[in-house]
């Protein structure tokens, strides 16, 4: 069984910055895709960013370009999503999925997640 815990979320005001970790457990880290995702009140959780088991691709979503960067520490089993320039619109409980098969974008293709943690961006 994987164990997923994500961390770092808070509360910043819009142009801040947060760091988010997600730490997973239980089979060799090194063999899981990883991504971010992330779920605002009323809406549907979406794809945030990606990154492929030796960290060599990364793939974002449009709306965070240029502000967000997703990278991994095999060694320390740890993924980090890395936001900046951070925008009210940001507001989500942001989550961690891990992936143990082929490389995709799909929510719905994620095996294992975390119970997620909460990024508030103030006006």
């Amino acid at each position: 069984q994987v164990h997923v815990v994500e961390s770092g979320g808070g509360l910043v005001q819009a142009g801040g910055s947060l760091r988010l970790a997600c730490v997973a457990s239980g089979r060799t880290f090194g063999t899981y895709h990883m991504g971010w995702f992330r779920q605002a009140p009323g809406k549907e959780r979406e794809f945030v960013a990606a990154i492929s088991r030796s960290g060599s691709t990364t793939d974002y979503a449009d709306f965070v370009k240029g502000r967000f960067t997703i990278s991994r520490d095999n060694a320390k089993n740890t993924a980090y999503l890395q936001m900046n320039s951070l925008k009210p619109e940001d507001t989500a409980v942001y989550y961690c999925g891990l992936r143990s098969t082929d490389w995709t974008l799909r929510r719905s293709a994620y095996d294992y997640w975390g119970q997620g943690t909460q990024v508030t961006v103030s006006s």
